[in-house]
């Protein structure tokens, strides 16, 4: 009985929603796409039509079949270099036997008697976008209701793809199309201001590695940063002290808010790396219960210090690349984010319908749209292949693993490695206390200069610091 009133209840919605529906003409407006065409074959084709394709009109932007039929014409025309006018299209849609069913000439000259001038083709392109995008709308809210009834999925994989499609139409909104050069000039010259009234200063945003900072000048805006390394050599403790140093900057500076991607470690454990790193505890002796008090008030006083910290951490698994990047897009629309970190770049799931190079090459272009959409530096963590270790040298770009495409998208790659050691040494001989020697090598820097920053590495605290010759040597 119970079964048969849930399907009572679930017909009833169906039905419900049905009626509210039934009968509704989809938002469209037969005056503006008529005026839109009209300005496409008065005009010509050229300068009309490239601005359609550059606003993104489509033969899916028109309601009415005849409307995109006659669009389709009109690309034809423009893509043979041939003039758009009547005759022509007439002739192009005579051959393809489709002029009778869109209305014969007469229709054409009813489109093109529309208007007495172009010269407002921006206002109709707008319009009929606008009344495209919001059919989009209706199309993907009614997808999901078929879904929501469907209940083949979770409610967080439902919430998910709602989610991304709703986010594909907004980012449809805006056409990428080309800027002055007065603009990217007027760009590069108050950046050029800004390093001449710094002398010297950081123009982006700081790493907390003053070396590091010295050849970068900070992270700057839109830029995609690699930092890649083999297993053990300590990448995710690299990313976790730049986070850290963005959020709690000292120095008078204003923290810089830091959405961290953690696909790997739960956030237990890397708030656990940081209250220990900052306060200066061995994690080792915390584990076997060796603390004094004084280290337990240093801990209890960090921990403080870091909750007000503007620092968000994402331990979600098996992200995909749309995932990361909606999640991405609604945090910075609710937060001031200034600094996203993902750790790592080969556990974001991919398409497994293609190949892993292929999916790899999907997910670096992923990255670097997100850095440019949203205007803020991204930190990805990379894997490095063996090559450097079987070879015994110092790993290259060419060792950046399943892809090459990580190499041409990143602006800034950085490969942590061992420093080389020669055949009577062992790396023991290259440690200082608890502290090891590691090399940052910056192998590709888009803005800027290469080069080798060794930072110094305390293993008991799992932490990077400046490296500073002369202490290592005390």
């Amino acid at each position: 009985m119970a079964g048969n009133s849930d399907r009572k209840a679930k017909k009833s919605g169906e039905a419900e929603i049905s009626e509210h529906l039934v009968g509704r003409t989809q938002p469209h407006s037969v005056d503006f796409e008529q005026a839109l065409l009209a300005c496409c074959i008065m005009e010509g084709g050229q300068d009309s039509v490239t601005l359609c394709i550059q606003s993104k009109i489509s033969p899916a932007s028109f309601y009415l079949p005849s409307h995109r039929t006659l669009w389709e014409a009109v690309l034809g025309i423009y893509n043979d270099g041939t003039p758009v006018s009547e005759i022509f299209l007439a002739d192009r849609l005579r051959s393809l036997g489709k002029l009778d069913s869109i209305g014969g000439i007469d229709f054409i000259n009813r489109v093109c008697d529309r208007i007495d001038t172009p010269a407002h083709i921006s206002h109709y392109i707008k319009r009929v976008r606008d009344l495209e995008l919001v059919r989009r709308v209706v199309a993907a809210s009614l997808a999901n209701i078929e879904r929501a009834y469907g209940e083949a999925e979770s409610l967080d994989d439902f919430i998910e793809k709602a989610e991304n499609e709703i986010f594909s139409i907004s980012s449809d909104r805006v056409s990428d199309c080309a800027i002055p050069v007065k603009k990217a000039v007027d760009s590069a010259v108050n950046t050029i201001q800004l390093m001449r009234n710094n002398r010297g200063e950081l123009t982006g945003l700081a790493s907390g590695f003053a070396d590091l900072d010295r050849i970068t000048f900070g992270f700057r805006h839109s830029e995609m940063i690699v930092v890649a390394a083999r297993p053990s050599m300590g990448k995710t403790s690299l990313a976790m002290n730049i986070a850290e140093n963005a959020v709690l900057p000292g120095r008078g500076r204003s923290p810089t808010g830091v959405l961290f991607f953690s696909l790997e470690m739960t956030s237990e454990q890397l708030a656990l790396r940081m209250l220990c790193g900052r306060a200066g505890i061995n994690m080792t002796k915390l584990h076997d219960g060796f603390i004094s008090s004084s280290g337990e008030n240093a801990l209890y006083a960090v921990a403080k210090e870091i909750q007000s910290a503007p620092l968000w951490i994402d331990e979600s698994t098996n992200l995909t690349i749309l995932e990361l990047r909606a999640k991405s897009r609604r945090m910075c629309s609710k937060e001031k984010i200034g600094l996203i970190v993902i750790d790592y770049l080969q556990l974001v799931s991919g398409d497994g319908r293609i190949p892993r190079e292929q999916q790899i090459s999907e997910i670096s272009r992923g990255i670097k749209a997100m850095a440019k959409e949203l205007k803020i530096p991204v930190i990805v963590l990379s894997q490095l292949n063996r090559d450097s270790e079987r070879e015994k040298r110092l790993p290259k770009l060419s060792d950046l693993r399943e892809s090459g495409a990580i190499e041409q998208d990143a602006d800034l790659v950085m490969l942590l490695a061992k420093q080389i050691i020669s055949d009577e040494e062992d790396e023991e001989s290259k440690t200082f206390g608890d502290t090891i020697i590691r090399d940052l090598i910056i192998a590709k820097h888009r803005n800027g200069p290469i080069g080798v920053v060794p930072l110094a590495f305390v293993r008991g605290l799992t932490r990077f610091e400046n490296y500073i010759d002369e202490k290592i040597h005390e």
